[in-house]
């Protein structure tokens, strides 16, 4: 149903365009302070008549990162709206003239994205630059950890995996996560940072200043991280939801247990799930219990009330709500939230 959604929308997206030109205009702007489109999009400040570099990214995370890296140079806008579910997003009209329209096109590029390929496909990107976001760390297949209830309702056992069920393997699915470590947050940064120096020299200076700033903030939050891992009692995280941070827990020699991988779109867990992280939490006397952001939370409080354990937040960056939006919340203020949940679930 997305396929054909989303094709529906690049051919309206191909009739506007012909239209544009059969008209000699320009094609309409997509809100949030985007410059126009077409073929000079990807073109310096000054060839672009002194118009501010138009920076899209798909969601939260690469949104602020562009935020910090222009340092109010540059009109950034995301796609995603917050408070809402991120992977089964689609886009509207509105958002791929946005993107037609833009000079830097920021998106993740896991299965999420896949609408991504067929929108770039339909429309003239040659003034446009594109990051994507796992093209720039050494991405990793997406894994079922036991008692994980994996994406066709079967819990996992210690052999996990396609064939263990039964099924046939399709190619492996990497994990879309990788904003999540710090680390990896870095090496996207500086991606972000070299993409809008290049489309916008005039302000490279500026770019380039601000990004050293915001890479030790990365620094500082990756020592902090290190800190409390390597201090803590116990290396086990829980999550009664699901689990987003592969990429972090590798990072800082974590092992996890979680009802759902990190790109699943189930919400109800089975009662094998369930007990399972019951048991897991009883036995090694988890303190806490993790949801993610924007979470129903009722998992991981049906697991707090069977065991004592605290339900707590780990935040993804992935989306934040319509309020923390409005509020100015940011990826470095959220992962220093992060640090405090951690110092209270490891010990």
């Amino acid at each position: 149903m997305k396929k054909v959604i989303v094709f529906a929308l690049c051919v309206c997206l191909a009739c506007m365009s012909l239209a544009a030109c059969g008209s000699g205009g320009n094609a309409g702007n997509g809100g949030g302070g985007s410059s126009g489109g077409g073929g000079s999009s990807g073109a310096s400040a000054d060839d672009r008549d002194g118009a501010r570099l138009s920076v899209v990214a798909t969601i939260f995370a690469p949104y602020d990162f562009a935020r910090a890296i222009a340092g109010g140079e540059a009109d950034i806008s995301m796609l995603l709206p917050p408070g809402s579910e991120t992977h089964s997003f689609e886009p509207t009209p509105q958002d791929i003239i946005k993107i037609q329209n833009c000079d830097v096109f920021i998106y993740v590029g896991g299965e999420s994205d896949a609408w991504v390929k067929e929108v770039l496909g339909s429309m003239d990107t040659s003034g446009m630059k594109t990051v994507t976001l796992m093209d720039c760390v050494e991405a990793v297949e997406e894994e079922t950890v036991p008692g994980m209830q994996d994406s066709g309702g079967d819990e996992a056992d210690s052999g996990g995996g396609d064939e263990a069920n039964g099924n046939e393997a399709e190619g492996p699915e990497y994990d879309e996560h990788v904003w999540t470590s710090p680390r990896n947050a870095k090496l996207i940064v500086q991606k972000i940072s070299s993409t809008l120096c290049e489309a916008d020299p005039v302000y490279a200076d500026a770019y380039a200043a601000n990004t050293a700033a915001y890479l030790a903030q990365l620094d500082e939050l990756d020592a902090a991280f290190k800190a409390v891992t390597d201090g803590s009692k116990r290396k086990t995280l829980v999550f009664g939801d699901r689990f987003p941070f592969r990429y972090f827990a590798d990072a800082y020699g974590l092992t996890y247990f979680a009802a759902f991988p990190g790109c699943a779109t189930e919400t109800e867990a089975s009662a094998a799930t369930v007990k399972f992280l019951i048991d897991k939490v009883n036995e090694e006397k988890i303190p806490v219990v993790f949801h993610i952001e924007l979470s129903n939370e009722k998992m991981a409080d049906t697991i707090c009330e069977a065991t004592g354990a605290k339900t707590l937040l780990l935040h993804s960056c992935h989306n934040i709500s319509k309020a923390d939006f409005e509020a100015g919340k940011t990826y470095a203020g959220l992962m220093a939230a992060n640090v405090e949940a951690l110092k209270e679930a490891l010990g």
